[in-house]
């Protein structure tokens, strides 16, 4: 509860460090790579702890917080209340300001790394507008970014050809 981006994220690079220490990982070598949920956690880790990881991808994640709960579908409203204590509390001014301090999207002058988004347009879990709207920030900042947004996929590359492609 209320650890996206706090002791979650420690966890990942508590697990980063275990693999370097055994050898098993290459500290210049590190990605990170997710989707969903994953997806904001390698956003995370591209801007709250950039020098960690030599690049990212994120597949349908969110960049910011607040712009997700303000967007997620009507079957998902029986989940607000779980929503507020996992994440924070959108009702309150202090809980969005949580929210904000959170989320990617407002740390991405630190990105000092390659950057691969996915997203399908028809997502109805993580709106399209959760990558675009980073994408937009870092094109207007000068910071490179590859950003692959299929027409017929939603929440997930199903389509063998799209899967591909991104994987290319």
């Amino acid at each position: 509860n209320l650890e996206w981006a706090g002791r979650m994220h420690d966890d990942l690079i508590d697990a980063v460090d275990w693999a370097i220490a055994r050898g098993i990982a290459d500290p210049t070598r590190v990605a990170i790579y997710g989707g969903s949920y994953g997806g904001y956690a390698a956003l995370v880790g591209a801007t709250f702890t950039p020098e960690r990881f030599a690049c990212a991808v994120d597949v349908f994640g969110i960049s910011n917080l607040l712009t997700f709960v303000n967007s997620i579908p009507d079957y998902w409203r029986p989940w607000q209340s779980l929503w507020k204590a996992r994440m924070g509390d959108y009702t309150t001014e202090a809980g969005r300001k949580f929210l904000q301090e959170r989320s990617p999207l407002n740390y991405i002058d630190r990105i000092m790394r390659p950057l691969l988004i996915g997203q399908g347009a028809n997502d109805v879990r993580v709106k399209v507008s959760e990558s675009e709207q980073i994408v937009a920030a870092m094109k207007q900042r000068g910071i490179p970014v590859t950003y692959v947004c299929y027409p017929d996929e939603g929440h997930g590359f199903r389509r063998p050809e799209n899967r591909r492609s991104f994987t290319a």
